[in-house]
């Protein structure tokens, strides 16, 4: 009913009232988890949910401009009223640690997670549960994030709110992303991989798997997907034409040095002594 409700909606160019508070029920949904921007079937498979992510961008469309802080306050926030801070309590269970970390409305937040501050938290995100999100954190508007991911400090995850069509970057389960790394234009990193501080993913982003020999391409009509266990680190690679080659120049390469093991897994276990 919500999605048919939402469709009907955003064909309009005029709100009254009650298209405010059928927004405002929907926005409420995805704070809880009932409704997300894309979803994993049952084969692995991510799929977009177009009707989710055309009702966020209304959200933007429907609002007004409004002053979200007190105008006594030193730092002055505006924005559009439909999209303000979400509310939260310690009921929440939801650890936010002082210091300027920023949450929209219309993401959901599960129990047990870690907020370094500052971070910042998109409207549209998912960010399931046991997951810490390290300072100067990014997780941008429709990102997946799952159980037990440790974004650590200014890693950014990009998110992908148009095309409508397109998936937003997902970022699986016991997934350890290092510093200053960035995830973008819909890549997917499968369960437990592990990316070293700098990497930079996007969808054009070929990755060097050494262990099985092979390069992993996004396809024309699939993202970019990082295999499940994969350990993946800054690298190059020298460019063999051309001025390029005559100046000795090379170009970043992520590659995958190995795949998870017992070893791995001893040094991504230090986190829980920060929880």
């Amino acid at each position: 009913m919500l999605q048919k409700d939402i469709e009907s909606l955003v064909e309009k160019t005029e709100f009254d009232d009650a298209d405010r508070a059928l927004f405002a029920e929907f926005r409420e949904a995805l704070r809880r988890g009932e409704i997300r921007a894309a979803e994993r079937s049952k084969n692995g498979v991510w799929q977009t949910n177009r009707w989710v992510k055309r009702g966020i961008l209304l959200g933007f469309r429907m609002g007004q401009m409004v002053e979200i802080s007190k105008p006594t306050e030193s730092f002055q926030f505006f924005d559009k009223d439909t999209y303000p801070p979400r509310p939260m309590s310690l009921e929440d269970r939801i650890r936010i640690v002082p210091g300027g970390t920023i949450v929209r409305d219309g993401s959901y937040v599960a129990e047990n997670v870690v907020m370094m501050p500052p971070c910042y938290v998109n409207v549209g995100a998912y960010i399931d549960e046991g997951t810490m999100i390290d300072s100067h954190a990014l997780v941008g508007s429709c990102a997946q994030i799952g159980k037990r991911v440790h974004l650590s400090a200014a890693a950014q995850i990009g998110g992908v709110l148009e095309p409508v069509n397109a998936n937003p970057v997902v970022i699986e389960d016991d997934v350890l992303v290092g510093g200053n790394t960035g995830v973008y234009e819909g890549t997917i990193v499968r369960k437990r991989a592990v990316l070293a501080s700098g990497v930079i993913l996007t969808r054009s982003t070929p990755i060097f798997d050494l262990p099985h020999e092979e390069i992993i391409k996004s396809s024309e009509d699939g993202p970019l997907e990082v295999p499940e266990g994969a350990v993946v680190v800054q690298g190059s690679r020298a460019i063999t034409k051309g001025f390029g080659k005559d100046s000795g120049l090379s170009i970043y390469a992520p590659i995958i040095v190995k795949y998870r093991d017992e070893k791995t897994d001893a040094a991504t276990r230090l986190e829980d002594y920060l929880r």
